[in-house]
């Protein structure tokens, strides 16, 4: 294993593990990272933000075992944190563990941001108007999230296509970019490039869905059993509305039982329902837009370090 340890360092610059949520990928990561002298790389976009915990199901200190983690809890709940912050942080960072003999390893679930790290991605910044965005935000408030996408459909069905309904951040902000720049958010993806920058292998798990479906609700369980509602309840006493961190599954759910909207046992149910549909819909990205080494998650965390060693 050794002999495979020193040529896998040799010959990659970085490897990157990815999935559907709740399918294993932290213990994965700890035991490779354990063979192979690596740090690691948090890969999750919602994990970057502080006092986000049980809902983000964010590694505890016990379960690091003693192995550096990068960028977790580097942003307060307020701060808004995009793939463009991402992608300069975690480009540092990699060559931060270069630097000292270590092998990075990405893990996470969003696939665009660790897409966007290892592949030539360039993202056009453009200021916000801000009249635009309080008149759209205003207009979203008067005619519901369903008629402002169909309004982003009708202008640029491309992206509206790949962002649903309920993400009114990111529909407002596609709108935002057609109106002030003229540009299609999906004309600007056309000049994202896919050519890698790194030498690199990602590592992918997966498993029998109704499995995965089965660990997901369990998952969910456990989190309401370590006290996501009071990790919720201090997030919404603090005040903090409408920003991007509470926007998460985990998070929007419970803010709609403390404002009323549903009982306890429908936002429970609303969570593990949208948990389900984003592992399907991680899994769809990961098989459109990227070369990956798929391993079934049940193989057991051994036999796929030896596989992952030996290829």
């Amino acid at each position: 294993m050794v002999g495979e340890k020193i040529m896998l360092q040799q010959e990659l610059d970085v490897i990157a593990i990815v999935g559907p949520t709740a399918v294993g990928k932290t213990a994965l990561s700890i035991e490779l990272a354990k063979v192979i002298n690596g740090e690691i790389i948090n890969g999750d976009s919602m994990q970057v933000y502080k006092d986000l915990n049980i809902g983000t199901a964010k590694i505890t200190n016990e379960e690091m075992e003693g192995i550096p983690h990068h960028l977790l809890d580097i942003k307060e709940p307020t701060e808004s944190f995009s793939v463009a912050d991402y992608q300069k942080l975690v480009r540092a960072k990699i060559d931060e563990i270069k630097a000292k003999g270590k092998f990075p390893i990405i893990i996470g679930g969003t696939g665009l941001y660790i897409q966007s790290v290892l592949f030539d991605y360039r993202f056009t910044e453009e200021k916000v108007d801000q009249t635009i965005r309080d008149n759209y935000y205003k207009e979203l408030a008067e005619i519901g999230p369903e008629a402002m996408h169909q309004k982003l459909a009708a202008i640029d069905p491309k992206t509206a296509a790949t962002i649903h309904p309920n993400n009114t951040r990111r529909v407002i902000r596609a709108l935002e970019m057609a109106e002030h720049s003229g540009i299609q958010k999906s004309d600007e993806n056309q000049h994202l490039g896919d050519r890698p920058l790194y030498k690199h292998r990602i590592i992918g798990l997966n498993m029998d869905r109704e499995r995965l479906y089965e660990r997901i609700n369990k998952r969910v369980d456990l989190m309401m059993e370590k006290g996501l509602l009071e990790e919720v309840k201090g997030l919404y006493n603090r005040g903090i509305r409408d920003v991007q961190s509470i926007k998460a599954i985990g998070y929007k759910e419970i803010y709609a039982y403390l404002e009323g909207n549903v009982s306890l046992q429908e936002a429970i149910e609303q969570l593990k329902q949208n948990s389900r549909r984003y592992a399907k819909r991680q899994l769809t990205y990961f098989r459109n837009k990227m070369n990956i080494e798929w391993y079934d998650a049940q193989l057991g965390t051994i036999k796929i370090i030896d596989n992952i060693l030996q290829k």
